[in-house]
């Protein structure tokens, strides 16, 4: 059985979300931990940041109104990027679990917080994760 994960992310005191929701299609296991979840976002995430990395290397021809479009966000992206960035997927998860651990972030599933990363989560066939990152106080 698959669980569909809508994954979210807002700040303390912003109106605006960090990133547009997106889902993750998860095999629904008897035993999944906090840590195996963030685990399997964050590759998730590593490779939708290689996709879309190879994708801004194709040269698009742009029409009129995706141009306006961009000149209205404040920039108009033709592609043709040759950045070659490369994310270390260890790396990445080692960060994240550290952060978690740091209290940089909270997690939410199913508006419940999640407060350790060996505690075991339940999904539900439609199941919600939210991170919401904290920020400092200016000063403090």
């Amino acid at each position: 059985m698959t669980s569909t994960l809508t994954v979210s992310g807002k700040v303390i005191g912003k109106t605006q979300p960090i990133f547009t929701d997106w889902q993750l299609g998860l095999k629904q296991e008897e035993v999944v931990t906090l840590r195996d979840l963030l685990t399997q976002v964050v590759h998730r995430e590593v490779a939708g940041f290689a996709a879309r990395q190879q994708q801004c290397r194709v040269l698009n021809v742009l029409s009129p109104a995706q141009i306006n479009a961009g000149i209205e966000q404040g920039k108009v992206v033709l592609g043709g990027s040759d950045l070659d960035q490369n994310v270390n997927v260890d790396e990445a998860i080692a960060l994240v679990l550290q952060a978690f651990t740091d209290g940089l972030y909270f997690v939410f599933l199913d508006e419940q917080q999640q407060e350790n990363l060996d505690d075991i989560v339940t999904l539900r066939p439609n199941s919600q994760l939210l991170f919401l990152r904290l920020i400092p106080l200016v000063g403090g």
